[in-house]
């Protein structure tokens, strides 16, 4: 192979009660919009295409056939954003659209936002910040305190936990780490 072999996640598909509802929450939410809609041929319920990205088909495929009393199965969806305003946009929208159980967490390595979407699946909203600490790592984050201040209290935090290290660091032991497997794995 020419190309080292690097998949990548790129969509995921949840089953949905009122399929109309949760598209005007994603597509509301986080500026997506309808690609496609219809009847699957390997999946015989109706399944509409959302994406948020010219460049990317589908981000997220919404399908029909949810049973009325069936609890969600999904742990959470996760989109990412770029500044601490763009959360508090996220926020806003969320809860005109329906969300509940709003609430915020600080993991060191990214600030987060997370609700319930209208069919009660955890929807996660983030940014990532420059620094790595261990996961799962998660302090109360407040995101009406001004942006200087998340920052600051966010430092603070991350440079207590002994797992430590700025995020580019933990970038190059990822790297090396996947390049010793590839080399493990050649014959």
């Amino acid at each position: 192979m020419d190309t080292p072999y690097q998949p990548n996640l790129s969509h995921c598909g949840i089953f949905c009660r009122d399929i109309e509802a949760m598209k005007r929450f994603y597509c509301g939410v986080f500026d997506m919009q309808e690609t496609d809609r219809g009847v699957g041929f390997t999946f015989p319920f109706t399944i509409v295409f959302l994406s948020g990205r010219n460049d990317q088909h589908h981000q997220l495929a919404l399908a029909s056939s949810r049973g009325p009393d069936s609890p969600s199965t999904v742990m959470q969806l996760s989109f990412k954003v770029q500044t601490i305003a763009h959360l508090r946009e996220a926020r806003k929208r969320a809860l005109e659209l329906g969300a509940t159980k709003m609430r915020g967490l600080n993991h060191g390595n990214a600030l987060s936002i997370y609700c319930m979407d209208p069919e009660d699946n955890t929807v996660e909203v983030y940014l990532d910040t420059p620094w790595y600490v261990s996961q799962p790592h998660g302090d109360t984050l407040d995101i009406d305190m001004d942006d200087a201040a998340i920052w600051l209290d966010t430092e603070r935090i991350v440079r207590t936990d002994p797992s430590f290290m700025p995020v580019e660091e933990w970038q190059r032991r990822f790297a090396a780490r996947t390049q010793a497997a590839r080399t493990a794995s050649q014959p």
